[in-house]
């Protein structure tokens, strides 16, 4: 499809204009968004119940409305669910996104409109391919196809007349018809909702195409390029993909995997990973330069109006928020957003550190309550991924996934840290990976250095190796495979912990 290649990559040239704009005038795009964001509700319950008419500036906007939780939103969400409109946003609402429910038992129900879809998600997606097409001028990955793995759909338990899914399903099924054309699986296997079935007629399907690229999740990515590997009895995914160009990839850290990918599945320099910040409630920042592992691109012009929280403010309803112009090179903040789908000042629950200003790239450090600090060591998911990659680039090993918490104080016996970790290729040493591990931790945490200073709070950290597949064997049995289910990294508690190790025992 050598035409079509040149066609799309014609069109996806002529974003970077766009971009290149709110890269040199950041301020004044989000202020712009914000005022467009307020018009456009002023009429609505929520724009009515904060009297948005009279709303003039930022300030007036964060005095006014206070910052929210899922929790907190529910009740409006609710009725949305059940067919009112005007609640939110003035878009009728007919697309639910279901998130995995990763920082509440329940899942989350995240209203689509029309103009979350179109400006936010689908824009995302294209400006995925056009920062591609920035860094790789010469690329032919529209003659081959996209491979992506979706998540699926389900009727809205409240009301027949709309529709939940995970929000890579909801894109999914919205597709133009042209974009069948640059994609693989079909929607229809795409879609299934029993993931066993879904991983089986994938790997029949995509073991034969001209894959190219691949936009999904390292961890189930992984899953499926080992059940075509096992197939095709190839080496390597570049025996069976030969002109593969680029791996998309989101949702939780790369570094674990990074040199995963190129050992064991596309042994060539050649190979492009992009990273992209995206979530049930919106796509908020991709990978512009892919000599920049990690650090991204704040979006600016999705119709999303951005706040940040520093640590200090994370459990006021009025805290002090930072606007752009505000935040700090390295600092851990809170997302909050604003959005077009009619989120309100909605704690994310994600924290990032911005690695630059003008223009503004950062990187996810965490979840807001995927940490531990039972003992005041505020560890967060960035310093866990960083010690995990040290320790393993030490003694020469491969992680596919971990989970850790605490090991709390009782009966005079000192606390620590427990880490269960599964290898895809274990440490030549296994005591000098744990030595390695506490010792890179120490580094980069002055916390934990001073807990763990002659051993006066924390003993020593607990490491479990478990066998291939235990991980996923586990989320199977919690019934979360596939979609935008995630191993919880970290945990202030040993739900995860015990759960795990009661289920291998």
């Amino acid at each position: 499809m050598p035409v079509l290649n040149d066609i799309l990559v014609f069109f996806l040239k002529r974003r970077a204009e766009h971009i290149e704009h709110f890269r040199q005038n950041p301020i004044e795009v989000q202020y712009s968004v914000f005022h467009n964001l307020i018009e456009a509700a002023k009429d609505t319950e929520w724009g009515k119940k904060y009297d948005y008419r009279s709303i003039q500036n930022v300030r007036d906007f964060q005095n006014r409305v206070p910052v929210k939780t899922y929790e907190d939103f529910f009740p409006f969400v609710e009725r949305i669910l059940k067919g009112e409109q005007n609640i939110l946003w003035p878009s009728d609402v007919e697309w639910f996104a279901k998130s995995s429910g990763t920082t509440n038992a329940r899942s989350k129900f995240i209203p689509v409109t029309p103009e979350s879809l179109e400006s936010c998600h689908y824009q995302g997606g294209k400006d995925v391919m056009a920062t591609m097409i920035e860094n790789r001028p010469n690329t032919l990955i529209f003659e081959g196809k996209g491979l992506s793995i979706g998540g699926s759909l389900s009727e809205n338990p409240y009301n027949t007349f709309t529709t939940v899914g995970d929000i890579s399903a909801v894109i999914m099924h919205n597709l133009p018809t042209w974009a069948d054309y640059i994609r693989t699986p079909p929607v229809e296997v795409a879609l299934l909702d029993n993931w066993e079935e879904k991983l089986e007629k994938m790997t029949e399907i995509c073991s034969y195409e001209n894959v190219t690229s691949i936009l999904g999740v390292p961890t189930w990515t992984i899953v499926l390029l080992d059940k075509i590997l096992e197939k095709t009895g190839k080496q390597n995914m570049l025996e069976v993909w030969p002109n593969f160009e680029v791996f998309v990839h989101g949702a939780v850290s790369f570094d674990p995997y990074r040199s995963l990918m190129k050992d064991k599945y596309f042994p060539s320099d050649n190979i492009s990973y992009l990273e992209c910040y995206n979530a049930s409630e919106g796509f908020f920042a991709l990978q512009d330069d892919l000599s920049k592992p990690g650090e991204m691109l704040l979006m600016l012009d999705y119709g999303i109006f951005y706040e940040f929280l520093p640590s200090s403010e994370w459990d006021k309803d009025f805290p002090d928020a930072l606007t752009l112009d505000e935040v700090e090179i390295g600092e851990n903040y809170a997302l909050v957003i604003s959005t077009n789908s009619g989120l309100w000042r909605y704690k994310v629950g994600d924290t990032v550190k911005f690695t630059s200003k003008y223009p503004f790239r950062l990187k996810v450090s965490g979840r807001t309550k995927h940490f531990i600090n039972t003992f005041g060591e505020e560890l967060i998911i960035e310093n866990a991924d960083t010690a995990i990659i040290h320790a393993c680039r030490e003694t020469q090993a491969e992680i596919t996934d971990y989970t850790a918490g605490p090991v709390y104080i009782e009966n005079q016996t000192k606390g620590r840290h427990e880490w269960i970790i599964e290898f895809s290729k274990k440490p030549l040493d296994f005591k000098i990976f744990t030595t390695e591990l506490d010792k890179k931790l120490r580094e980069i945490n002055s916390d934990y250095d001073a807990k763990r200073f002659k051993e006066l709070a924390l003993l020593s950290p607990l490491v479990h190796v478990v066998e291939n597949g235990t991980f996923y064997n586990w989320m199977a049995h919690r019934g979360k495979l596939g979609g935008q289910h995630k191993v919880p990294r970290l945990s202030n508690t040993r739900e995860y912990l015990d759960s795990l190790l009661q289920f291998i025992s």
